[in-house]
C-alpha cells in the first residue's frame, strides 16, 4: 500500500506531496518538527510531544499552524489512512511561503504543515536488543539545540561520519570535553557506583520525551539516577552505556569509539530500564 502524507489540507500520495519552492523550511530551515513512535495504532506520550512541539514553535516567534485539537485529529486520521500499527508519524510545521529574504516576513504568514508515516517494526523483548556502537564527535551545532528544529545539517554530518565508522550513533562532545547527547538521541551512562547518569536539561540537548519517560521510570524503580556533564573519558570506562530517543527506545551500547564498555554485552540495568520501557510503550498502545 502507498503512503498517504498530509500536507496542508490535502490528503494526497507521498510521492506527489509537494511544498512551494519558497517555503522558509526549504530555504532558511525555518520550522520545527516532532517524531512520534505508534505503537498499535496508538501514539506514545502524545501530550508531552505536543508540548514541545509548541515551545518550539513560541521559541522560534511561530503560530501554530491550527488549533491542538485539530492538529491531534489529523495525526490520528494519517495514521489510520496509513493503516499503521507499528511505527512512527513525523510532524513538520514551516513558517509558510513568502518571497526569500532572511529576515521574518512583516505579514502573518499561514504557516506549513506537512504529516509523514513510517511503517517499522519496534522491540519486544530486552533480550533480543543487541548493543551498538557509537563514535565521538565535536558538537559543532548552534546554541539552542533545546529547540526542536528543522536545521538539522550538523547532526546529519555526525551521523553520516558513525555510519562510515560501522557505527550506531554519534556522541557530541562540548568544548569541555564532556558529551551533550547523541545526533539524533540522548546519551546516559551507568557509573562505577551503579547510578544511572545523564546531562541536565539546557539549551545544549533537546528535552527528549523518551528521556524524560526513562528518567522517570528509573526513579520509579529505585535506581539511583543523576542528571550531570559526564565526560568522554567516564563514560569509556563506566559500567554500561545507552542511548535513548522515539525509534531507538532504549538502546545498550557496548563500544565507544575503540573503548569496549563492561564486558562488551548489554549490561543489566540498560536491559532492566529498556523492559520497563517496554511496558510503559505497551499499556499506551494497548489503551483505550
Amino acid at each position: 500500500m502507498s503512503r498517504i502524507a498530509y500536507v496542508n489540507g490535502r490528503y494526497v500520495p507521498q510521492a506527489a506531496a509537494a511544498l512551494n519552492v519558497e517555503d522558509r523550511g526549504t530555504q532558511f530551515a525555518d520550522g520545527v518538527y516532532e517524531v512520534m513512535a505508534v505503537v498499535g495504532g496508538r501514539l506514545i506520550d502524545e501530550v508531552p510531544h505536543l508540548d514541545r512541539l509548541r515551545r518550539s514553535l513560541a521559541e522560534i516567534e511561530m503560530r501554530p499552524s491550527m488549533a491542538a485539537g485539530a492538529l491531534r485529529a489529523i495525526l490520528r486520521e494519517t495514521i489510520a489512512r496509513n493503516r499503521l500499527v507499528d511505527g512512527i508519524v513525523y510532524l513538520q510545521i514551516n513558517r509558510g511561503v513568502a518571497p526569500r529574504a532572511h529576515a521574518f516576513p512583516a505579514q502573518d504568514l499561514a504557516p506549513s504543515t506537512v504529516i509523514t508515516v513510517k511503517h517499522m517494526g519496534l522491540p519486544r523483548d530486552p533480550d533480543t536488543v543487541a548493543g551498538v556502537a557509537v563514535i565521538t564527535q565535536p558538537d559543532i551545532r548552534w546554541k539552542r539545540v533545546d529547540v526542536k528544529t528543522v536545521g538539522l545539517l550538523a547532526n546529519c554530518m555526525a551521523k553520516s561520519r558513525a555510519t562510515e565508522a560501522g557505527a550506531y550513533e554519534a556522541w557530541l562532545v562540548d568544548g569541555d570535553g564532556d558529551v551533550t547527547e547523541g545526533s539524533s538521541t540522548n546519551a546516559w551512562i551507568v557509573d562505577r557506583d551503579g547510578s544511572v547518569v545523564t546531562r541536565p536539561l539546557g539549551n545544549d540537548i533537546l528535552p527528549g520525551i523518551t528521556r524524560a519517560s526513562v528518567l522517570a521510570l528509573a526513579r520509579g524503580h529505585g535506581f539511583t539516577v543523576v542528571e550531570r556533564p559526564f565526560t568522554v573519558a567516564e563514560a569509556k570506562s563506566a559500567r554500561e552505556a545507552f542511548l535513548t530517543g522515539t525509534t531507538a527506545f532504549v538502546k545498550p551500547i557496548v563500544r565507544i569509539d575503540d573503548a569496549v564498555i563492561g564486558n562488551g554485552h548489554p549490561g543489566l540495568a540498560t536491559r532492566a530500564l529498556l523492559g520497563h520501557y517496554l511496558d510503559y510503550v505497551a499499556g499506551q498502545g494497548a489503551a483505550a
